[in-house]
């Protein structure tokens, strides 16, 4: 292993480390038969905003994260902020952050970013969900649960109106 891959605090960041780390390998498959998501449905364009301390940290993940398939990575003009593009159906925010802080690299902890950084890793968990959910099953789904609403509710040949008014003429 050579020093060049390692990060601030001394641990592997080669880029296969990192992308073991960064996938969400736990996702199962997409069922093909479902409705397919559109490709710019699942592109994400996300910007990660690290610490100003310690200096460097940036270029060191530009050059890790580079190292990444299907990732797009590029330098912001703010020092310490950089722009990725991935596929959702590869990557999440959040997994990457992730990989990120186990390497050591510090990320921009202000109310801001905490607040936008937990409303996408949200929105990509739905996301995600939704694209490996079978269509099958949530139409059946559907089905269960307005069936047993039905069951619920009088229905059939029951009138109400007493006997001696329906014959009323």
């Amino acid at each position: 292993m050579g020093f060049d891959r390692l990060s601030p605090n001394g641990v592997d960041t080669s880029p296969c480390r990192i992308n073991k780390l960064a996938r969400n390998a736990s996702k199962p498959p997409v069922n093909p038969s479902s409705k397919m998501p559109s490709a710019m449905d699942t592109l994400k364009h996300r910007e990660i905003a690290f610490a100003a301390l310690p200096p460097g940290q940036t270029t060191q993940a530009l050059s890790l994260l580079g190292g990444l398939g299907d990732l797009v990575v590029a330098p912001l003009p703010d020092e310490n902020t950089l722009s990725i593009t991935y596929s959702l159906r590869d990557y999440t925010l959040e997994g990457l952050e992730s990989a990120l802080i186990s390497q050591g690299f510090h990320l921009d902890n202000s109310l801001l970013h905490k607040l936008v950084r937990a409303l996408i890793y949200y929105c990509e968990e739905v996301q995600s969900a939704n694209l490996t959910a079978p269509e099958l099953a949530q139409q059946t789904r559907r089905q269960e649960i307005f069936t047993r609403a039905y069951e619920h509710h009088p229905h059939g040949d029951k009138d109400e109106t007493p006997e001696e008014w329906r014959e009323y003429k």
